[in-house]
């Protein structure tokens, strides 16, 4: 058997193999380097590298198919140049034909939906597109008072939104910002004002409420006028991550899953504490992330675990906050996205100028 090709992930790397099975292989960049032939003594063929010596964020710089050999050229000071025979890779393979779990959605256009084209079955399509993906944007909703001027949005359209919804079987459900949010750096009129989703800050991957017992189920950010510059809102289908890192890391999966931390809330006018793990399957589709970085209290985790805590959830952290798994969009005026809270993580980037959305919670 001969390699035919290969692809590289972020940790690891798949060898597709020609003539038999396995037809591919998945072999971990860290595993590849501390089998390098190169760190064989040339006398007596021991090994004289142990892998603690090794980096474990090693990754190639470039890796190729050269006949029957992979080769790599590693990313490192030594410029280490490892080649591997096909026969070798088969002979070691631990994971051949690993059935991995599918990426995360990041097409946009898979999510989105034109109110102009849907008119009747907007409603029912929105909901049952979240119900398979996570999320559902919209773009050419106006209401019919202002299609003459599609770029004149106001609160009103967003109530238009909420009946249709409702119609469609969704609930408004308030919250300590009141029944509406308007996310605009000069608010006066929603209570707690003082969080990081009224200012122009970039507002990094998280879900919304988890210090509640039962978060809201889905959101609705809907777009009054976008910034002149910057804005962009981003999402990440974390149900699909947990799955990606159950099946590369199990121990990091576990730990997420069943060790309980601390969000915290406090706000002038509200204050709120719950202890979870940040993966659970109580929400109503079997799925319930909680992950919020700026309502996170201190961890206090057993001293002999928390070095484990933090590598777990620095990986789940690697995989949401990739760009290679993220939906990424920037909304315009009247365009609004509708999706699942206890699934879906959501952000924002930094920008400059006037910039307001409205957002509401509903549960189903």
């Amino acid at each position: 058997m001969t390699i035919s090709s290969v692809v590289r992930h972020d940790r690891w790397l798949r060898v597709h193999f020609r003539g038999g099975r396995p037809s591919f292989a998945d072999f971990h960049y860290l595993w590849l380097r501390h089998n390098c032939a190169q760190d064989l003594h040339p006398t007596t063929r021991e090994r004289v590298v142990d892998a603690s010596e090794l980096s474990p964020s090693i990754a190639p710089r470039e890796a190729w198919t050269d006949g029957d050999e992979l080769v790599i050229a590693w990313d490192e000071p030594s410029n280490r140049v490892s080649r591997y025979e096909s026969a070798w890779l088969l002979e070691h393979a631990y994971a051949p034909e690993r059935a991995a779990p599918p990426r995360p959605e990041t097409n946009v256009d898979a999510i989105t939906l034109d109110a102009r084209v849907e008119r009747e079955q907007l409603w029912p399509r929105l909901i049952e597109r979240v119900a398979e993906r996570g999320a559902a944007r919209v773009v050419g909703f106006h209401p019919a008072a202002h299609e003459g001027d599609p770029a004149r949005v106001g609160p009103e359209d967003t109530e238009v939104i909420i009946e249709a919804l409702a119609r469609a079987g969704l609930r408004v459900i308030g919250t300590h910002f009141g029944r509406i949010e308007d996310l605009r750096v000069d608010n006066s009129s929603n209570q707690n004002t003082d969080q990081l989703g009224y200012t122009d800050a970039a507002v990094h991957l998280h879900t919304d409420q988890p210090f509640l017992e039962r978060p809201p189920t889905l959101q609705v950010l809907h777009c009054m006028q976008p910034a002149p510059k910057g804005g962009e809102s981003f999402l990440v289908d974390a149900r699909a991550i947990a799955e990606l890192l159950r099946a590369e890391d199990a121990d990091a999966w576990e730990l997420l899953r069943t060790v309980p931390v601390t969000f915290h809330r406090k706000q002038k006018s509200f204050e709120k504490r719950l202890v979870s793990p940040i993966l659970g399957e109580d929400g109503p589709a079997g799925f319930l992330v909680r992950y919020s970085y700026f309502t996170l209290a201190p961890y206090r985790v057993p001293f002999a675990h928390m070095e484990r805590w933090y590598r777990a959830h620095r990986r789940f952290a690697e995989l949401v906050r990739s760009p290679a798994n993220q939906l990424r969009f920037t909304l315009g005026p009247g365009e609004f996205v509708l999706y699942d809270n206890h699934r879906m993580l959501h952000a924002r980037t930094a920008f400059e100028g006037h910039r307001w959305l409205r957002g509401v919670y509903f549960d189903r």
